[in-house]
């Protein structure tokens, strides 16, 4: 038997540790090796312990989450799983950690009462686990402006993007990379509701040269638009439309557990745009995107995945290479860069 991942949890509120604990009990591969209520008690913990994974709570006195990730992430990485309430504001937190380097974000529950509030948070704390995060000083670069081509090789109708773990650092670098005549771009990024809206807002703010949106149901796509798809309870799809195309969201059952699912994008794309689209798998856990994926390539789309050296979590890309869905394996730094130096 492997030995069991050992958990630091941090939280100032007595309650929420104990109903952490309560769920962590469940799951033998999981010991809890200490519980801090801030991080200044937290630090000597990790000295003393060496946890696998921290949960930590975002909002602490003294110093908060945002500001204790950073020292860990520069100083003494560890996977990081963020505990943030279900807000606006606690999404756009989230999202900040996350782009800080956090493993995940697990949605601290409004209500405690009568349910195990943190089903789900053992998962990714088993899953963080099996990652290996890089110093921050340690990431890599971004390709510079100057480096990528100026314009698409090929023209494209359609770009569809799937991601996961690992992914709101990757899609920030990949869509950095394209310029503001870039085709419509759509793009599944598993997030619970609300996260999605906010790391949309940031990333349009962040890159002026795209124009980057949560998706809504029946919008026309235009060059230069970026389109991600709402957590919750709806798919995205796109449905071409004369010589347009359309996004529409779909209430339907979780896909791979995961709705959105990037394979149900994905199989839409393979269906309504075939041979005229790009697809691109990047980090995540799991194989959702691998099959869509794979549909694009037989509809005749181009495909790349990213490369395992430079994902958080080798998963998704990995099974969409076994697969034979990837037409090209490449560092993160260099998808934008191979996706418009394809040529027609």
């Amino acid at each position: 038997m492997e030995k069991p991942v050992r958990v630091l949890v941090v939280d100032d509120s007595r309650t929420i540790r104990a109903l952490i604990r309560r769920s962590f009990n469940q799951y033998p591969d999981i010991v809890i090796c200490g519980e801090a209520a801030n991080p200044i008690e937290a630090r000597d913990l990790i000295i003393q312990d060496q946890p696998d994974v921290i949960t930590l709570d975002v909002e602490m006195p003294g110093m908060n989450g945002l500001q204790f990730l950073d020292k860990i992430m520069r100083l003494r990485p560890i996977p990081v799983v963020m505990v943030s309430s279900l807000t606006a504001r606690g999404a756009d937190t989230a999202i900040t950690a996350l782009q800080m380097g956090a493993f995940e974000c697990f949605p601290k529950p409004t209500s405690v009462v009568g349910t195990d509030a943190f089903a789900g948070l053992a998962r990714l704390v088993i899953q963080a686990a099996q990652s290996h995060p890089v110093a921050r000083t340690e990431r890599a670069n971004p390709v510079l402006a100057a480096d990528c081509p100026k314009s698409w090789a090929h023209h494209f109708d359609l770009v569809a993007i799937g991601a996961s773990t690992g992914g709101v650092e990757a899609l920030e670098q990949v869509l950095s990379g394209f310029p503001a005549q870039s085709p419509p771009i759509v793009v599944c990024q598993h997030m619970p509701p609300l996260f999605t809206a906010s790391f949309a807002g940031r990333l349009d703010q962040k890159i002026a040269a795209l124009s980057i949106r949560e998706a809504t149901d029946g919008e026309v796509l235009g060059r230069g638009c970026v389109r991600i798809a709402p957590g919750g309870t709806q798919h995205l799809v796109v449905e071409r439309r004369e010589d347009s195309y359309v996004t529409r969201l779909k209430h339907a059952p979780p896909v791979n557990g995961h709705c959105p699912s990037v394979d149900v994008l994905f199989d839409s794309v393979a269906g309504q745009v075939g041979r005229n689209a790009l697809g691109i798998i990047l980090t995540g856990m799991g194989r959702d995107g691998a099959e869509g994926l794979l549909a694009m390539r037989h509809a005749g789309a181009r495909t790349i995945a990213q490369d395992k050296a430079s994902s958080v979590v080798y998963g998704m890309p990995r099974v969409a290479a076994e697969i034979g869905a990837a037409g090209q394996v490449v560092p993160l730094a260099r998808v934008s860069e191979a996706a418009m130096a394809i040529q027609a």
